[in-house]
């Protein structure tokens, strides 16, 4: 897995210069803070359950990883904890364009924080309104975190799956510290849709402009025209 923005706690794997470039498929990942979005991002890439993290600064992460049978690399984005306001969704200015960048978005909440449960639709509105100046809906999965703290628990089992069809998106519960299985099968599910929409083609260029071959000379023209030129000498010389 490569770092490309700063974090020491991932180790970084080079990916060979000679290499040809493949195919890019691009996931951001949103909520509220505290939710656990860096620990499921970590526990997808690297199987590692990492508990403390310093603050989130946005960090994106790559891979090359296989999905059905194709060579891509994954390109995750993490992202600052969002916060609740009363006219949406608080989101530092460069979270918006990696909505713009994103091919597919992952919002996450905490079945231990009601807050984060609530703020889910305000970030969907964001993704939403994002995609409407972008020409654009990118897919969007529902994650519900933290699934093992049954103590802690405050948003029912329930409530997740019915907030998703609301929202018309897919639904998961996992959790990051207790099982790799379930949000390794969130993300490789989400990765494999991804994989199965092709990319747009880029614009034919132009076709060239045909080029006009001069005209060949006519044959019996030129013969006419050295009689021509043959006789007016002929004449020249007899007047003489």
């Amino acid at each position: 897995m490569r770092l490309i923005h700063s974090m020491t706690t991932i180790a970084e794997c080079s990916t060979p210069d000679y290499s040809l470039p493949n195919r890019a498929i691009k996931i951001a990942v949103l909520g509220a803070g505290g939710v656990g979005k860096t620990a499921l991002v970590v526990r997808f890439l690297t199987r590692r359950f990492i508990g403390d993290y310093e603050r989130n600064a946005g960090n994106l992460y790559s891979r090359e990883v296989q999905v059905d049978g194709e060579q891509v690399t994954l390109q995750v984005q993490d992202t600052p904890g969002a916060e609740m306001s009363d006219n949406g969704a608080l989101l530092p200015d460069h979270v918006s364009c990696s909505l713009h960048w994103a091919d597919a978005v992952v919002l996450v909440y905490s079945v231990t924080d009601r807050r984060s449960f609530e703020l889910v639709p305000q970030l969907h509105q964001t993704v939403s309104r994002c995609a409407t100046s972008g020409g654009r809906a990118p897919p969007v999965v529902l994650l519900a975190n933290k699934a093992d703290l049954l103590h802690l628990r405050c948003v029912d089992q329930e409530q997740g799956p019915l907030l998703a069809a609301t929202l018309g998106c897919t639904f998961y519960e996992v959790s990051a510290s207790e099982d790799y299985s379930q949000v390794h099968g969130a993300f490789h599910r989400l990765c494999c849709q991804l994989a199965k929409q092709r990319p747009p083609l880029p614009p034919s260029p132009p076709a060239p402009a045909e080029k006009r071959r001069p005209k060949s000379p006519n044959v019996q023209d030129l013969k006419r025209r050295f009689k021509q030129a043959l006789s007016a000498k002929v004449r020249t010389v007899t007047s003489v």
